[in-house]
């Protein structure tokens, strides 16, 4: 299972590089207002914000390589990695979006990664 491990990181990463995607045209759409502004006209102005649509590109890449690694290794080894992509945006959320890390978050942090290394050996 371990020779698959470099494809479950690199799904890992496009999982977290689209959140962080996501979030940057977000923040760039601004208020959403659908009663004012209509429902298909938001939804477009959303879909075509150039960093929601490569979000949303990005998660096809990593839905995809997800697709291939269920079809190689036990599930129950390969989805508790996925919670490394909270450890990767909570980091650079803080560094680039200057969210709080607080105390209580960088536990949690560690006891993901803890349990993610558990995994990995078994």
């Amino acid at each position: 299972m371990n020779a698959y491990l470099p494809l479950i990181l690199f799904t890992v990463l496009t999982n977290a590089a689209a959140q962080l995607m996501l979030k940057r045209g977000m923040t760039g759409v601004g208020h959403l207002d659908v009663g004012g502004d209509g429902l298909i006209a938001t939804v477009f102005r959303v879909v075509f914000n150039p960093f929601v649509f490569a979000g949303l590109c990005t998660f096809v890449v990593s839905m995809a390589s997800h697709l291939i690694v269920l079809s190689k290794v036990q599930i129950s080894y390969a989805y508790p990695f996925l919670s490394l992509a909270y450890v990767v945006v909570a980091v650079y959320a803080y560094f680039v979006f200057q969210e709080d890390l607080s105390p209580a978050r960088i536990a949690g942090i560690g006891f993901i990664v803890l349990g993610t290394v558990f995994i990995a050996q078994s």
